[in-house]
């Protein structure tokens, strides 16, 4: 799988290549941020014209996962639709597809800032999720302790090529965003440098999952510097 395997407070780990969690022990795989539906909402804006098949693109690479690991639960840690209308605007083919999916699992979706409350579709709906010794909710809280959590989609580099990626310290995993469609933020934003330890990682996603040191902001030069 190319994964990158680690220990946090306790629960070992798996951050797969393609920015899933898989949980072993729990048979439990996390995604974040799929955005479901983003260039629907798009359209509807009078926005960018995008190829409206990113739903698809990004149902098959869950259901690839999901296969590949064996998951019998699936965490959806918020932003799974770019909006409600999206979440109730799928086609009868991808409805049936996320129902499929489901089948025989135990699915949770987990609301987030564009998603805030249930949809129509099968599944528990949860502000956030307590699974052994880690919380899993969409946006991180300053100061939580085992805690998974999405929202910034953060990326990172190397040697020139950014990619999204997992951020991970002694407290906390941050999930890289899973949709076809999503942006991302860089890992050495203020807001993601406050959020992380010192000796934090940024997991690089692609063909395998890469740990490197998590970049961070050169300081400020001093007048004396200058």
């Amino acid at each position: 799988m190319n994964a990158y395997r680690f220990t946090l407070h306790g629960a070992e780990l798996h951050a797969l290549p393609s920015g899933a969690l898989w949980w072993p022990a729990e048979r439990m795989l996390c995604v974040s941020d799929l955005h479901l539906g983003k260039s629907l909402r798009y359209a509807r804006h009078g926005g960018a014209h995008l190829p409206p098949y990113e739903t698809r693109d990004t149902l098959a690479r869950l259901e690839a996962d999901m296969d590949g690991t064996g998951a019998r639960q699936v965490i959806c840690l918020g932003d799974s639709f770019d909006d409600t209308m999206a979440a109730h605007g799928l086609d009868p083919e991808e409805r049936q597809w996320i129902l499929r999916l489901q089948a025989g699992r135990a699915w949770t979706w987990i609301e987030g800032n564009h998603d805030p409350g249930p949809i129509d579709l099968g599944g528990a709906h949860q502000g956030e999720v307590q699974l052994g010794p880690l919380t899993f909710r969409h946006i991180a809280a300053p100061g939580a302790e085992a805690e998974v959590s999405g929202h910034y989609h953060p990326k990172a580099g190397l040697r020139g090529v950014s990619r999204p990626a997992f951020l991970l310290d002694r407290s906390r995993l941050i999930m890289p965003a899973y949709g076809t469609y999503t942006g991302g933020l860089r890992a050495r934003d203020k807001v993601l440098a406050e959020l992380m330890g010192p000796e934090a990682l940024a997991i690089l996603t692609g063909h395998r999952a890469l740990p490197i040191p998590m970049p961070r902001a050169a300081p400020p030069r001093s007048r004396a510097q200058a």
